[in-house]
C-alpha cells in the first residue's frame, strides 16, 4: 500500500514538471490585428479606394452642409427684414434641406460601411491565410489576435505585414 501512496505522489510531483516542460518548447506568436488592417499594403490599398469611390458623394454632402449653412445664416440675418411669406418659404427650404442632407448622410454612411466591409472581409481572408502560412512555415504551436499582454518578443505581426506586402 505503501508503495501505491509513494508512486502516486512521485507521480504528482512530476505531472507539473513535464506540463512546464512541454510548455517551454510550446512556440507562441501574436499578431496585432488592428495594426494588420491600418497599415497593410492590401488594407491601405482598399482604404484610398473606398476614398476614391466615395469622394464625389462626400462632396455632394459637404455642399448640402454648406446650403444648409448659408441658408440659416440668411434666416438669421435676414428673418426681421424679409416679409413672412418670404421667411416661411426660407424656413421651410431650410427644413427640407436638413431633411434631404440627413437621409443621404445616412445612406451614404451606410452604403460606406457595406462597401469596407466588403473590402476588408478580403484584406482578413488574405491575412488570415498568411498567418496560417507563417504559422505552419515556422512550426507555431499557437498564434492570438487578441490578447490583454503579449511580449514583443512573440510579436509577429511585423513579418505578416512584410508577407502581405510581398504579394
Amino acid at each position: 500500500m505503501n508503495k501505491i501512496v509513494a508512486i502516486a505522489l512521485a507521480a504528482t510531483i512530476m505531472l507539473p514538471l513535464t506540463a512546464s516542460a512541454d510548455a517551454a518548447e510550446m512556440k507562441i506568436g501574436f499578431v496585432n490585428t488592428e495594426r494588420v488592417f491600418r497599415e497593410a499594403a492590401p488594407a491601405v490599398k482598399a482604404q484610398k479606394k473606398l476614398e476614391k469611390e466615395f469622394a464625389g458623394r462626400e462632396q455632394e454632402l459637404q455642399k448640402m452642409a454648406k446650403q444648409a449653412k448659408d441658408l440659416q445664416t440668411y434666416l438669421e440675418r435676414e428673418g426681421v427684414t424679409i416679409s413672412e411669406s418670404e421667411r416661411r418659404n426660407k424656413e421651410r427650404d431650410l427644413a427640407n434641406l436638413n431633411r434631404d442632407f440627413q437621409r443621404a448622410q445616412r445612406e451614404f454612411r451606410e452604403d460606406l460601411n457595406l462597401r469596407r466591409n466588403e473590402e476588408l472581409g478580403g484584406v482578413h481572408d488574405r491575412a488570415r491565410k498568411t498567418i496560417m502560412e507563417i504559422a505552419e512555415k515556422e512550426k507555431f504551436d499557437l498564434v492570438l489576435e487578441e490578447a490583454v499582454y503579449f511580449s514583443p518578443r512573440i510579436d509577429i505581426t511585423d513579418r505578416v505585414l512584410k508577407a502581405l506586402s510581398d504579394k
